[in-house]
């Protein structure tokens, strides 16, 4: 059930597949922002990204992997949108669908040094703080933003040397994952055959 006040993180992204990093982070900004929920929202049709397993399947390992924690639900919001995924138009709905709710946009650094090329970042401001979590790599102290666009939090959090690539190149390579997903995530990959072909081209 989702909250409809409180202190609430979004993290959003595109969970192919979902792993402990993601988890892990959720969890560490949970607790230093003293939040009372954060929901994951699988995107449907990321515009930055292409050749993404199918949304339902990624929907299906985020809500398994998000079990893990009484804090964690998880949103089809972007799901049963059609089109491309912008996370403005999901937080103007978020609000509207939540309005005593004060909400954190939880970003990776690598989501984070790219914002200046969000679709209508300059009006997020007035919906969501936006919290980023440091990844080794990414420098956000040049981190430039339009007017309106909302303040960048930057978080130390201990890093998760794990990603989503590499978690796909190793079912390929028949190589196993348990240490990287969550126990039920890597039950759905194997019953489910995902990740077995090579990619597509992008």
């Amino acid at each position: 059930m989702l909250p409809g006040n409180g202190r609430v993180g979004v993290m959003g992204g595109t969970f192919d597949p979902p792993h402990n990093g993601h988890f892990r982070i959720a969890a560490a900004v949970a607790s230093r922002k003293h939040l009372d929920r954060v929901i994951f929202i699988p995107a449907s049709q990321p515009w930055q990204k292409s050749g993404y397993a199918d949304a339902e399947d990624r929907l299906a390992m985020t809500v398994l992997g998000a079990a893990s924690d009484a804090r964690f639900a998880v949103s089809r919001i972007e799901l049963d949108r059609k089109g491309p995924t912008y996370t403005i138009d999901t937080m103007v709905a978020l609000a509207e669908r939540f309005a005593g709710a004060e909400f954190f946009l939880i970003l990776g650094a690598d989501a984070a040094i790219n914002l200046d090329t969000w679709h209508r970042i300059e009006d997020l401001g007035g919906l969501t703080h936006v919290v980023a979590v440091t990844r080794p790599g990414f420098d956000l102290s040049t981190l430039s933003l339009p007017a309106g666009a909302p303040e960048v939090e930057v978080l130390e959090v201990s890093p998760v040397d794990v990603s989503s690539t590499e978690i796909r190149a190793a079912v390929r390579r028949g190589e196993p994952i348990d240490d990287l997903v969550p126990r039920q995530v890597a039950e759905y990959i194997a019953a489910h055959h995902l990740y077995r072909d090579p990619p597509s081209p992008e």
